[in-house]
């Protein structure tokens, strides 16, 4: 059975240990701990995790955005613990990659809940992404064809379609990408 490998940052021993046995009989594996930031992040670097769950404040991350750094590298999500009467849980979820917060002291039952909604929202987060670099990558292409098309029409005197077709033939006479043909095109045309 696969198993949700998740690394925990936490500097209260008592609430780790407790948080450890929560998840491991849940069914997710702690593949590491940890209880200051500069060691979470070599963890977290290290072992690539499915789940980080890090204490806010965590020790050593004075001036250090611990949960924006995994962010910035799309290692994981990160859930938060914290004091909820010392912190506004509101301004913690919206901390640049933070996908949920524990309360201190651990309420058990929210253990789950809370990692399986940062994994799926993590998921589609991720799946969104690599759909947005597509289009872009799609639009690009796209824009490429059309300036290629409008340079055809300009300097060779075609008309719209008959530089479509131009375009079409030649990429699969020389079995190359339509994208890449206008790239060849725009730059000898635009000399």
């Amino acid at each position: 059975m696969y198993r949700i490998r998740v690394v925990v940052g936490e500097s209260d021993r008592d609430f780790r240990a407790r948080l450890k046995e929560t998840l491991r009989h849940a069914g997710y594996m702690v593949i590491g701990e940890t209880q200051d930031s500069r060691s979470l992040l070599q963890l977290v670097f290290q072992t690539t995790p499915e789940l980080v769950i890090l204490e806010y404040r965590l020790p050593g991350s004075e001036g250090m955005d611990v949960a924006g750094i995994i962010e910035e590298h799309h290692v994981a999500p990160v859930l938060l613990t914290a004091d909820l009467h010392q912190y506004n849980v509101a301004e913690l979820v919206r901390l640049p990659g933070i996908y949920g917060v524990l309360s201190r002291p651990l309420q058990e039952e929210m253990v789950v809940p809370a990692v399986e909604t940062a994994l799926a929202s993590f998921e589609r987060i991720v799946r969104l992404e690599k759909e947005v670099t597509s289009l872009r990558k799609t639009l690009e292409e796209r824009k490429l064809t059309e300036r290629a098309k409008g340079l055809l029409m300009e300097r060779k005197g075609m008309t719209e379609r008959q530089a479509h077709k131009y375009l079409q033939k030649l990429s699969m006479d020389r079995c190359i990408p339509i994208s890449r043909l206008a790239r060849e095109i725009i730059r000898t045309l635009e000399k």
